[in-house]
């Protein structure tokens, strides 16, 4: 009975499957790409800020470290536009000359520091500045921005392969159909590294000049055209 019942099942599916299988073609086929790109501003920032330090005793380079973050912690919570969220922490060893005996002990933690506003992480990182190191910056889109500019991009993209499936079918003195399409997208935006060997004095202390620039959404089509009379 289930035999049957299978059997009927797949008698009964044929017909669907026979509707969505596509038809095989009958005019020549042709492989084509186009592509559009369009500028979008980077206007999301993140930055990371860290704590390093070397001691003998851990415990004490710990108290060390973990208060200088703690105090960091303090003064973000003055700047609402910017979010803010702990970072990685390490602790390793450092080794003697024999690689036997631990002579000092070094530790690093980070803060992450993401806005849309630049002058208030510009300046926010210019009071960090005074204990703490900046290891990176970087912008890019915002998700909201980068959406925008990508269907934006779409459009163009499509437009162009069409244009030129009319372009080579035209001159071929044929007209077309579109078999197979496929979309594709990336984006390149600015990365500003800042390394830092120690923490400015707080008198140097100044906002960090932050420009975000712009990145370019680019998206690509590949697909295939047949040529018809």
């Amino acid at each position: 009975m289930r035999y049957a019942l299978a059997t009927c099942l797949l008698l009964s599916s044929a017909p669907l499957l026979a509707q969505t299988a596509p038809a095989p073609a009958s005019g020549t086929l042709i492989e084509l790409s186009a592509e559009a790109s369009r500028p979008t501003a980077n206007d999301l920032f993140r930055a990371t800020v860290f704590s390093e330090a070397t001691h003998a005793n851990s415990a004490t380079l710990a108290r060390q470290v973990n208060q200088q973050i703690a105090t960091a912690l303090a003064v973000t919570k003055e700047y609402s536009a910017v979010k803010t969220r702990t970072g990685g922490t390490y602790t390793y060893p450092i080794y003697g000359k024999n690689d036997r005996n631990i002579e000092s002990w070094r530790m690093r933690s980070e803060i992450q520091l993401e806005s849309r506003d630049a002058p208030a992480l510009a300046e926010l990182l210019g009071k960090l500045q005074s204990s703490l190191g900046v290891s990176q910056i970087n912008a890019s889109p915002a998700p909201e921005t980068a959406q925008k500019a990508e269907a934006d991009a779409t459009v163009g993209a499509i437009q162009a392969f069409r244009e030129r499936a009319g372009l080579i079918a035209g001159t071929l003195g044929k007209k077309y159909k579109i078999r197979e399409m496929s979309v594709g997208s990336n984006s390149r935006g600015p990365v500003f590294p800042v390394m830092r060997a120690k923490a400015m004095m707080a008198a140097d202390a100044a906002p960090m000049p932050v420009e975000g620039g712009e990145s370019q959404v680019q998206v690509n089509i590949t697909g295939k055209i047949e040529l018809t009379d």
